[in-house]
């Protein structure tokens, strides 16, 4: 399996000596020297961000330039896919060096930085797929007043809402964080979590806790926001032909971006916290790569092949790079 060896560095507490925080370097246990076919993971790694930039970088493109694209909906789903690149980039560059130079290390500021940028992306998923769950629900449901409701000013200070509270939030647990005295230096994971660095602490971490579980909390909500949005939006879709077209259309893609961002952040936050020790290292990278890997892919392929409008503009941009090169 895929990053399958076990670590060979042991957590080693020390609990009569706390660290400095401002010059601690951390050390990821998620891949060690053991490892085997580090040119095999380079590659698919690599692949797999390359692939991430194409697919988000081309929908991002095509919503840029294609005016008839400049809708709420679109400009949501363009939000979404410059979320990924900006997630991702957190986690797949470092990783890469990691394996080229067999690097483990990280500063604890790169760490805090680390942890910050990942969650934070995870955290604007929720809220963008809220911002679009809550946009289908005008067009379908009141269609009479959705220019007037989301107007070009409302839907700038939705996408800035969207990006600003998840800030807050991460800001907020990484200041907390910044004020732990830590007893070990040592992270069995790939990447920094916030909570990966709050369970090194020699002091108690319940106020960390309890505000960590007030977050999960509030972007449990952004989902049963969202699973509600859709029963009036079930409800005005069977009553026509049209209702059923559009709902089709333009929301069953929603529902699988948020069912795949869902179900791979519960993973990781599952492992996190409950993760057993007896666990091979393939099993918890998986479980920890997850959704930094699939719903970045996932997603702009999914909104790429069933809203028409998009997928027509990419087919017309292949063809016509295809035509140009053929002329050369």
């Amino acid at each position: 399996m895929l990053f399958s060896a076990e670590p060979t560095i042991k957590a080693v507490m020390l609990p009569t000596h706390k660290m400095t925080n401002k010059t601690n370097i951390f050390y990821l246990l998620g891949l060690n020297d053991r490892t085997t076919n580090r040119r095999l993971i380079f590659t698919f790694i690599f692949l797999c961000y390359s692939l991430i930039w194409i697919v988000n970088g081309a929908l991002i493109l095509v919503i840029i330039l294609e005016e008839k694209l400049h809708e709420p909906m679109y400009i949501f789903l363009c939000n979404l896919c410059i979320n990924s690149l900006y997630g991702t980039a957190a986690f797949y560059p470092k990783f890469l060096y990691d394996l080229v130079t067999n690097n483990r290390t990280i500063s604890y500021a790169g760490c805090m930085l680390q942890g910050f940028v990942i969650y934070s992306y995870a955290s604007t998923d929720f809220s963008i797929l809220a911002l679009m769950a809550y946009d289908r629900y005008l067009a379908i449901c009141r269609p009479l007043e959705y220019h007037s409701v989301m107007t070009k000013h409302k839907v700038v200070l939705l996408v800035c809402f969207s990006r600003l509270v998840p800030w807050l939030c991460h800001t907020v647990l990484m200041i907390m964080t910044s004020l732990l005295q830590l007893c070990d230096s040592h992270i069995d994971k790939l990447y920094c979590a916030n909570w990966s660095i709050v369970k090194l602490s020699c002091n108690s971490i319940t106020t960390n806790n309890i505000v960590g579980y007030i977050f999960i909390l509030f972007y449990f909500c952004h989902v049963v926001f969202i699973m509600c949005s859709y029963v009036p939006l079930l409800k005005s879709a069977v009553k026509s032909r049209d209702g059923r077209k559009k709902f089709t259309q333009t929301c069953m893609p929603h529902l699988f971006c948020l069912l795949n961002v869902t179900v791979a952040l519960l993973f990781d936050l599952m492992y996190a916290r409950y993760g057993s020790p007896s666990l091979s290292a393939g099993v918890k990278n998986f479980m920890a790569l997850q959704f930094l890997l699939f719903p970045p892919i996932l997603n702009p392929v999914i909104y790429g092949l069933k809203l028409t409008q998009v997928r027509n503009r990419l087919l017309n941009v292949i063809k016509n790079i295809i035509v140009t090169t053929i002329s050369i």
